[in-house]
């Protein structure tokens, strides 16, 4: 009789009906596991080349602004969580003196727990959401760039520029089935003390695997909109889109 496991494996990268060789997995299913457990460990290990990043932006016509945590390796990342969630001294002082004309939108990029996703994804996610965000004129301020960074980071970054919204694209905590997906968090009216109950997430940003950067971009720009709209975020705040934004075919060339 065909064990039905096997034909749902289709539908999934979880790891069912892997079979049996005696009381073990077969070699191939095992030498696959630590594959994918390697990939989640350099992921979180791997260093993120910041400045090439604000390189690569500023090819595409878009400004960039390198800050810091106090965070100075990945070990301390891991082990210190809560210096993961503030600027250094120097990074809050630049942010002081920069005049951020109060943007609609300050958008943020961290690697986060996974380097991998944000040198793998993150260009041209971003590439996409600025496109989104032009055409719906939904003014964006200098994309900061914060290596080692948590998610609460948006609050302070967000509360320093005036941004009506934070928005941070962050590299997710890596699994045995994905080690490259990225998550995007908004927050509407962003201050420190803020909770992750005022936060909407998009996750699993990894094409072709998962969302496609314009699905992404499209749940993004809604969330956006309604939560300048109606002045929320969070857990009162929902994703009631009817229809998805089709991909464009080839973006438009980005122009400050």
């Amino acid at each position: 009789m065909t064990d039905p496991w096997f034909a749902l494996r289709r539908f999934t990268q979880a790891r069912i009906a892997l079979g049996r060789a005696g009381h073990a997995v077969p070699t191939q299913a095992l030498l696959d596991f630590q594959l994918a457990h390697a990939r989640a460990r350099d992921a979180v290990h791997f260093p993120w080349n910041v400045e090439r990043f604000a390189e690569d932006l500023r090819a595409m016509r878009l400004e960039s602004l390198i800050l810091r945590t106090p965070i100075r390796s990945r070990g301390e990342y891991l082990r210190r969580p809560d210096r993961g969630r503030m600027l250094d001294t120097e990074s809050r002082r630049r942010l002081d003196d920069l005049n951020g004309g109060d943007p609609d939108v300050a958008l943020i990029v961290t690697n986060g727990l996974s380097s991998t996703a944000v040198e793998r994804h993150g260009l041209s996610l971003l590439k996409t959401v600025v496109t989104c965000y032009r055409s719906r004129r939904i003014r964006f301020g200098p994309i900061a760039l914060v290596e080692n960074g948590r998610v609460a980071l948006s609050d302070e970054i967000g509360f320093a520029l005036g941004a009506r919204v934070a928005v941070i694209i962050v590299g997710e905590r890596p699994g045995l089935s994905a080690a490259d997906s990225l998550g995007i968090y908004l927050t509407y009216a962003p201050r420190p003390g803020n909770t992750d109950a005022q936060r909407n997430c998009i996750s699993n940003i990894r094409p072709p695997e998962g969302l496609s950067y314009e699905t992404a971009a499209a749940k993004l720009i809604y969330l956006t909109e309604e939560a300048m709209r109606r002045r929320i975020s969070g857990v009162g705040l929902k994703d009631e889109q009817d229809t998805v934004l089709p991909p464009s075919p080839e973006p438009p060339e980005l122009e400050r």
